[in-house]
């Protein structure tokens, strides 16, 4: 199913609508928003220059601390007569980024979430169990709204409380599972002392899961686990929450919503734009946006794009699962490695499971690298023989196809603490010397 026309439209008038609404943003920016005039004015760009989709590469680019030195709400471009929601980031790193919504936003918001429940399956028989927090953060009540429009019944459970989660999800006869996809196989792992049959005991049929980085990995064992198609959602506060992009049940790319996000790719170090198929940093600029309309901005997130169409009869750009982030990027003994890598290296092992942390410390002048894994529940029982060969086929994985050293313990399964939101993968105990 196809929730709107659009997102099977041709190119060419998906790039028309592009054109016609980057400029009439450029302009809405010129003269509403000052951070953007003396942007614009010191570049010597007119909103008029804006003449091809190509013309976007004159634009400034926008970062997260243009955001914060604009607090709370130095960009926004409507006065607050007309502003009807405000979300914001936790703000544990200084202070918060702020969003800003009119009623137009929300509308879009709303929209692009219908497509995404559409592409999951999902109809207005459906009842979703929404585990996504609510409040300042935009998961919860981006997927409440969503589910609404599509006429489902929404169950606003949010995080935490698992076992309460769990009776919610059998008695209402939840059909459809939004929720981080660690805390999605964390809620698994606790249904399944109910005995190896525990899946009869439920509804799912899909799930719609983000809001963290993701190896192929774990959204297998997500999936396995509950026995439901994966799809997978893209999208952050300061561009509009979940709702940027979702994967189809045909492909595990995901379909951009283009008639309202504007994508490039860019080299991180160069920030020149690099070709579709490769890896770059994701630059957005939003298209039809407001009350916070942004230009290039830069999301940290590093993936790839194509535009080659899905079978799924979606002609709208789609781009790789996120890999990673450009300021999380590790460098260990000089040796460049995303944390989604070694998630991959351990999805790979057999006798483990995805529970586990990164460890990053120094000894003397040299980088090193500890894995925490668990085991999985049969593994215990063996031989200390086996223990030490899976941790051996860990560390050569880990050399042979990422260049680094690592020192494996394995640990007993529901020794790693669980996150109820998104898992906490990366100590990094250099920043604290």
């Amino acid at each position: 199913m196809i929730y709107n026309k659009i997102e099977s439209a041709s190119r060419q008038e998906i790039e028309t609508i592009q054109l016609t609404r980057l400029q009439e943003i450029v302009k809405r920016v010129y003269e509403k928003t000052p951070f953007y005039t003396e942007k614009l004015n010191q570049l010597n760009i007119k909103p008029e220059d804006i003449q091809s989709l190509d013309d976007i590469e004159k634009l400034p680019l926008t970062t997260k601390k243009d955001l914060r030195a604009n607090y709370p709400f130095g960009l926004f471009a409507e006065p607050m007569s007309e502003i009807v929601r405000i979300h914001s980031s936790s703000g544990t790193t200084g202070k918060p980024t702020v969003v800003g919504y009119t009623q137009n936003d929300m509308d879009v918001w709303d929209e692009v979430m219908a497509r995404v429940f559409t592409m999951a399956g999902a109809t207005k028989e459906d009842v979703v169990h929404n585990g996504y927090g609510y409040g300042l953060f935009t998961g919860g009540l981006g997927f409440h709204n969503g589910a609404e429009k599509i006429g489902a019944a929404i169950v606003p459970a949010s995080g935490g409380m698992t076992d309460r989660q769990l009776m919610l999800m059998k008695d209402f006869g939840a059909t459809i599972l939004t929720a981080t996809p660690t805390f999605s196989l964390h809620m698994a792992e606790v249904a399944k002392r109910e005995g190896d049959d525990y899946l009869k005991n439920y509804k799912l049929k899909a799930g719609i899961f983000g809001a963290e980085p993701t190896s192929h990995g774990l959204k297998e064992e997500v999936a396995k686990a509950w026995g439901i198609d994966y799809h997978e959602v893209y999208g952050l506060s300061e561009i509009i929450g979940p709702g940027v992009a979702c994967s189809c049940k045909k492909s595990n790319l995901l379909h951009v919503f283009e008639d309202h996000f504007l994508f490039e790719i860019i080299d991180p170090k160069t920030l020149k734009r690099v070709p579709d198929g490769q890896r770059g940093e994701l630059v957005i600029t939003t298209l039809s946006k407001e009350a916070l309309p942004l230009l290039r901005y830069r999301t940290g997130d590093i993936t790839s794009i194509t535009k080659e169409p899905c079978e799924c009869g979606r002609t709208m750009l789609r781009m790789e699962s996120i890999v990673g982030r450009a300021d999380d990027m590790l460098i260990i003994s000089g040796v460049n490695v995303y944390p989604s890598q070694i998630e991959h290296v351990i999805a790979n092992t057999d006798g483990v499971t995805l529970n586990y942390e990164i460890i990053i410390d120094k000894k003397g002048y040299l980088d090193k690298l500890e894995l925490h894994i668990e085991v999985t529940e049969d593994i215990m029982s063996d031989s200390f023989g086996e223990l030490a060969i899976i941790k051996k086929n860990i560390q050569n994985a880990l050399l042979n196809n990422l260049y680094i050293n690592a020192n494996v313990t394995l640990l007993q399964p529901h020794s790693i603490p669980r996150s109820v939101g998104k898992a906490v993968r990366i100590i990094d105990k250099r920043k604290e010397s």
